[in-house]
C-alpha cells in the first residue's frame, strides 16, 4: 500500500507538478485503476418542429443522454481504465507512460472506440529549480483539469471545465462544412470529431517548486502543439500555458497533506480550421483549503473562476434524426476571438467519519454572452450533492445527485433552444475508483 500511495494523488493533494510530473523514488513499475460508472436520467424528450412533416416530433436532447455515444439515458460503463508504466532511468531522469482503455470522450474518435496513449513523458532533473519535461503533458491550467486519480469528489465534472477547457478537436479539412450563424460560427459534422486530449498536449514544460518552512511556491510553463493526439492528427498550431501557485502547508504526509493553496493560470493557442488560424485564450484564478483527509471532520473548500475568448464550442443538441436541421445534430464552433464564455464553481466537503465524506458544489457557466441579442447565449447551472465512502486512501465509491438547469435567453418560445431548456433532466450517478 505504501508504494501505491506514493503514486496516487489523494483528494487533498495540491502540488500537481510534483505529484504527476515527477515520479516518487519508490513507485511501482506497473500500476493502474478502473472506474466503473452508473448513470441514471429519465431521458425526457423535447418537442422539435419538423419542417418536412409540418409537425412537432419528440426527440431526446444530448443533455439528457450519456456520452460519449449519447445512445441511452440510463447506462453502466467503464468510464476510465488506465494502465501505467513509470520509473527512473537514473537519479535524474524519470519516465511515465499511460494507456487509456475506458469508454469516454478521449477514446471516442469519429464515433468509434479507440484506446489511446494518454500520457508519455520524460522528466530531466539536472537543473536546480527548473525540471524539464518532454512528451505528452497535462498542460498547466485549471485545478480540475490538472488533478488526477483519487482527487475527484463527483462523478460528473463541472460544466464550465468540460465546455471551456475539455475542448473537442475537429478534422482540419471537413468534407462538408456548413457556415452559419453570427460571428463566423461554423457547423461541424459529427463524423469530423476527433475526440479530446483530456487536457494533455505534446510539448516541453519547465516546472519546479520550493519550500520555505511551511510555505511553498510552485510553477509550470509549457510550450507545445494544440491539436488532436488521440486521433494521430498532430497539429503544428502553437500552445502556450503557465500556472503559478502558492501554498501554506499545515501538515500531513506525502500526497495526503493539509494546506491552503491559491493559483493563477493562463493558456494561449492558435488553432487552425479550414485554412485559417484563430486565437484561443483561457485564464483563471482560484483557491483551495484542505485539512484532515480521511479524518473525522476533515474538510475542504474550493473556488475557481475562469474565462475564455475565441474557439468557443457548442456541442450538438441532438443525434441525427430524420428531418432535423443540421444545426440541431452538428456541433457549432465559434472560432473568432470576440466570442467569449466564463464561469466558476464553488464546492465544499466534510468527512462525517473516517470513511464517509459529504460534498456539495455549485457550477455556473455562461456561454456566448456576447451573442445574447441574437439568441446564442446559454447559461448552465448545476447543484451537486454527493457522498463518498473511502475504503482505503486509494479506493472509494462515490454517489451524486445533480440538479441541472439551462437558460436560453432571447430565443423564440417555440424554438429548439427554448424546448431543450425546458426539459433538462436531473441526474444520478455512481462511480467506484479501484486501483491495482
Amino acid at each position: 500500500m505504501a508504494s501505491i500511495c506514493a503514486y496516487f494523488p489523494a483528494a487533498n493533494a495540491a502540488n500537481w507538478f510534483k505529484l504527476q510530473d515527477l515520479n516518487p523514488k519508490n513507485v511501482p513499475l506497473f500500476s493502474g485503476f478502473i472506474e466503473p460508472n452508473l448513470y441514471v436520467m429519465p431521458g425526457t424528450q423535447a418537442a422539435i418542429y419538423n419542417p418536412a412533416l409540418r409537425r412537432y416530433i419528440p426527440a431526446t436532447p444530448h443533455v439528457n443522454l450519456v456520452g460519449p455515444d449519447f445512445g441511452q439515458s440510463t447506462t453502466f460503463l467503464i468510464q476510465r481504465a488506465r494502465l501505467m508504466v513509470r520509473g527512473w532511468l537514473n537519479p535524474h531522469i524519470s519516465y511515465f507512460f499511460a494507456g487509456e482503455f475506458g469508454n469516454n470522450a478521449a477514446t471516442d474518435i469519429r464515433g468509434r472506440y479507440t484506446p489511446q496513449l494518454q500520457d508519455a513523458h520524460v522528466v530531466f532533473s539536472y537543473i536546480p529549480a527548473a525540471r524539464v519535461e518532454v512528451g505528452i503533458i497535462r498542460a498547466p491550467s485549471a485545478e480540475d483539469a490538472m488533478n488526477g486519480y483519487m482527487s475527484y469528489n463527483y462523478v460528473v465534472f463541472p460544466t464550465v471545465i468540460n465546455q471551456l477547457m475539455l475542448q473537442p478537436f475537429y478534422a482540419s479539412q471537413p468534407n462538408h462544412p456548413y457556415t452559419t450563424g453570427p460571428s463566423g460560427s461554423v457547423l461541424v459534422p459529427g463524423n469530423e470529431s476527433l475526440g479530446v486530449n483530456a487536457f494533455r498536449y505534446p510539448g516541453v514544460q519547465v516546472f519546479d517548486w520550493h519550500n520555505w518552512g511551511r510555505w511553498q511556491l510552485a510553477y509550470g510553463a509549457m510550450a507545445g502543439m494544440y491539436g488532436s493526439v488521440s486521433a494521430g492528427n498532430q497539429s503544428s498550431s502553437p500552445l502556450y500555458a503557465a500556472r503559478v501557485q502558492g501554498s501554506y502547508i499545515f501538515g500531513g504526509h506525502g500526497p495526503f497533506r493539509s494546506d491552503v493553496t491559491s493559483w493563477l493560470w493562463y493558456q494561449y493557442a492558435q488553432p487552425d480550421y479550414l485554412g485559417h488560424s484563430y486565437t484561443m485564450q483561457r485564464e483563471g484564478v482560484g483557491f483551495q483549503y484542505l485539512q484532515g483527509y480521511m479524518h473525522p471532520w476533515g474538510r475542504q473548500l474550493k473556488f475557481e473562476y475562469m474565462r475564455g475568448n475565441g474557439w468557443i464550442d457548442a456541442p450538438a443538441a441532438f443525434s441525427q434524426q430524420l428531418g432535423l436541421q443540421p444545426a440541431l445534430y452538428q456541433a457549432q464552433l465559434y472560432p473568432n476571438v470576440n466570442n467569449s464564455a466564463y464561469g466558476y464553481y464553488v464546492e465544499g466537503g466534510l468527512f462525517l467519519t473516517k470513511h464517509i465524506e459529504a460534498n456539495v458544489r455549485y457550477d455556473y457557466y455562461n456561454r456566448l454572452p456576447n451573442l445574447a441579442a441574437v439568441g446564442q447565449q446559454r447559461i448552465f447551472k448545476t447543484w451537486a450533492l454527493a457522498l463518498q465512502y473511502h475504503i482505503t486512501p486509494v479506493t472509494k465509491i462515490m454517489a451524486g445527485y445533480y440538479f441541472r438547469t439551462v437558460e436560453a435567453p432571447n430565443v423564440a418560445a417555440n424554438s429548439p433552444g427554448a424546448a431543450v431548456s425546458k426539459v433538462v433532466d436531473n441526474e444520478f450517478a455512481m462511480q467506484a475508483m479501484i486501483s491495482f
